[in-house]
């Protein structure tokens, strides 16, 4: 779902937060309602709104929430600016700004027979949650599905208590990587590249979903077409800098592409040449 016409493009509509779930040292998941309509905030897996702290700014954040329950509309965001701080430290009844949503989604994985494997970095896995909420919903003839996340330390995983209950469901494969630990940490430790080696992939039947750094993306995306998905099956998430979302500005310009006009969300056969160069 697209931004309804040009005032929506520019123009925020006020949410006020309903709660502000701490997730680790410096990042936080925000449930916000509409001031502004009834209606639920619609959006597909993958879209990406334009948070507004009235006097600090505002930033491109993924939505983190279901999209079959958009009601509140849930964000995860990460404390590293004056904008984001802002976001963090609101609370119950404090009011935000919101416009969007924008970007396109990841391809949907419901079909029978199709596996899907989900491949997340550190703060990652927030664009990657709504997607896995509607493979996780799909009809029993769904095919596999599997999560392979890492992060840089036990402390900076997010969503742990999902993560444990997606652990307990016997139709999704959860694997966890971090890259380091100390004794008390049972799970594995290293990149999350090296789990894709230790899983079990149909390359006939299989799409991949990937959204992490840039440095993990290239490494995850060599290991994925090294066990022989073609790059067709493979979907990247960008994290590049935006600004504007409409495609002006050129903050976050691939190469040809704009992060927020084109993406978030590209089939990795559209921008795989960009990935080789130096400049990019």
């Amino acid at each position: 779902m697209a931004a309804g016409g040009p005032a929506e493009a520019i123009v925020p509509r006020r949410f006020r937060v309903l709660a502000n779930r701490r997730e680790n040292e410096d990042t936080f998941t925000l449930e916000l309602e509409g001031l502004d309509s009834p209606d639920p905030f619609e959006f597909e897996p993958g879209q990406f709104n334009m948070l507004y702290a009235f006097g600090a700014g505002e930033v491109p954040i993924s939505i983190s929430g279901d999209p079959a329950a958009p009601a509140p509309l849930v964000h995860t965001v990460r404390a590293v600016g004056a904008a984001t701080r802002a976001i963090c430290a609101a609370g119950p009844g404090d009011v935000l700004g919101v416009r969007g949503p924008y970007g396109s989604a990841w391809p949907d994985a419901a079909e029978d027979g199709v596996d899907a494997l989900v491949v997340a970095g550190g703060l990652g896995l927030a664009p990657l949650r709504p997607a896995l909420y509607s493979l996780l919903a799909r009809s029993a003839g769904g095919g596999r599905l599997t999560l392979l996340y890492g992060g840089r330390s036990p402390e900076q995983l997010l969503f742990d208590a999902e993560l444990e209950r997606w652990r307990a469901r016997e139709d999704i494969d959860v694997r966890v990587t971090v890259d380091t630990a100390g004794s008390g940490w049972m799970g594995a430790v290293g990149v999350v590249p090296a789990l894709i080696e230790k899983v079990e992939i149909d390359p006939a039947r299989t799409v991949a979903l990937v959204c992490g750094p840039e440095v993990m993306l290239g490494f995850t995306i060599a290991a994925l077409v090294e066990r022989g998905l073609p790059p067709g099956a493979i979907h990247v998430s960008m994290e590049r800098n935006m600004k504007c979302a409409v495609g002006r500005c050129g903050h976050c310009q691939f190469g040809p592409e704009f992060v927020c006009r084109d993406g978030a969300v590209f089939p990795y056969e559209r921008v795989r040449r960009l990935f080789g160069l130096r400049e990019v």
